[in-house]
Order: C-alpha cells, then structure tokens, then sequence
C-alpha cells in the first residue's frame, strides 16, 4: 500500500512490458517525507533522495484499458490499479438445441453495432461445459478470437456473430441488391449491358444472408453481373445445405482483460467483387 505520487500513462496508450505506469511511495516512505517536510526544505530534499518511490511496472505489452487511480491517493493492497488488454475474446451464448453443431476450430463472422458494414473473421476456440438457464432455455457460452483485432474493437460493445458449422459443396454468392425480376417475370440478374439495354439471365436463389444470396443455377462461377450501375463478379463460396452459418446468436460481449465487449453479424466469408 502507499500513495501514488505521478502517473505516467493515459488510457487508451499502447503499452510495453517492462514500461513504468507509476511511481508509488509505500506508506513507510509517505510518513518519513511528511515529517522531513515539516522540518524543513533540506531534511526533505535529503529524505526524498534517500527514498526513491516505487516504479509500477506492466507486466504486459497491449493497450491500456482502465486507469483506476490519480495522484495523490493512498492504495491497498488490493486495489486494482490498470488493466492491460493483450488481446480481445467475444464471448456469446448458444441454445441447447445448436450447441451440438458448434465445435472449436470452426470459422466465425463478427460484426459490430456500431460498425455493421464492417466483417471480422475469427475462430471458435473454446466451448464451456457449465449451462445456464433462463425463462426455461439452457444456453452456454461459447468462446471466440478474432483473426486481427482491429482499432473500433472497444471492450462491452455488442456484437453479432454467425458461425460457419460446415463446409461441403460449393455456392455462388451475389449482392441481394443484384437480384431483380426479369421480363419473363422470374428471378433474374442482369449479365451484361450492350447499347445501353440490359440481358437478363434467370436463376434460382437459395439462402440470402444480409447484403449476400445464394445462387443454386443460373449463375455461372465468375460471370459478372450488374447492379446500380456497378459490375460485380461472383466467386464460389464453401457451404453445406441450404444455409451455411448459424442461426444468428444471443448477443453478449467480447472480452479484454476480463471485461466484455461484443462484435458484428455478416456473412462469413463473402466472396469479394473485383
């Protein structure tokens, strides 16, 4: 216990393991440079030169999360003083009835609340075996870690996340905005456009996940296709059955340093457009 004397970082700081954060005097050395002040500027001058004050090391490098301390306040023993985030976990929570179809290693797409258009890959890593039950409904936690923890990642943000649980055939994926009904009156996409009018080419859609759908026929590997004036080139996708994620799960947060934060719903692993 004793007093902080300076703080060294700010919240939010990337931090290097062996870095000061602070400099603390232990009660010993508070009380012998208070009585050294009251004798004079020499005596505590000479004393606080004898007593240097303690350095507070990290004992990690990552990103300071919480600064729970200013200068001037005397602290126990027991006070948590920073907290260091070296990395960041989403943790959700899944239905009993799902929890089957969910193993470690399985692929993830996080989104986040506050940055819906943004997709995050990840990896299922941990499935804990303690259910929890509410208005009737066992759930349990199901542990996630993103592939990069980008700069909006924040800890207790809310997160939307979909989990790939195979992938055996493969599907074609298109924008939904790309989808259109054609002059036969069936499902169409427009493939090409000479003098200005536009071939359309049926197809047969399957399960439509956000901004993407699927396309079971129709549609050939690569073939463009025209949307609001953009072209846009479809690339196959591995999937199984008509939907290749998971249902979308009870939202929960992420967790840095023992606090949680959450993520983003997307399609996991949307084919990219050239």
């Amino acid at each position: 216990s004793g007093r902080i004397e300076e703080i060294l970082v700010e919240e939010g700081e990337k931090i290097e393991a062996g870095e000061v954060l602070a400099l603390m005097s232990s009660s010993d050395r508070v009380a012998i440079l208070d009585a050294a002040r009251a004798a004079g500027d020499d005596q505590y001058a000479q004393w606080k030169e004898t007593y240097k004050p303690i350095k507070l090391i990290a004992p990690i490098s990552g990103t300071l999360i919480l600064k729970n301390v200013v200068e001037g306040q005397t602290v126990g023993g027991s006070t948590v003083l920073f907290a260091v985030s070296d990395k960041l976990i989403l943790e959700a929570t899944v239905d009993e009835s799902d929890i089957g179809k969910i193993k470690p290693g399985q692929q993830a797409g996080i989104t986040l609340d506050a940055y819906p258009d943004k997709l995050v890959t990840g990896k299922v890593f941990q499935i804990l075996d303690e259910g929890a039950t509410s208005n009737n409904v066992i759930t349990y936690k199901v542990k996630i870690r993103p592939d990069r923890v980008p700069s909006f990642f924040k800890s207790q943000m809310t997160a939307n996340i979909k989990v790939r649980i195979s992938a055996g055939r493969k599907v074609i994926l298109i924008p939904f905005q790309a989808v259109v009904i054609g002059p036969s009156g069936a499902t169409s996409v427009i493939t090409s456009i000479k003098g200005g009018k536009p071939a359309y080419t049926d197809i047969v859609t399957g399960a439509n996940e956000g901004k993407f759908v699927e396309v079971t026929s129709g549609l050939e590997d690569g073939a463009p296709v025209y949307y609001t004036g953009r072209a846009y080139r479809p690339q196959q996708d591995d999937a199984s059955g008509a939907n290749p994620l998971m249902p979308r799960m009870n939202r929960r947060g992420a967790s840095t340093g023992g606090a949680r934060s959450g993520g983003v719903a997307a399609p996991a692993a949307a084919p990219r457009g050239n």
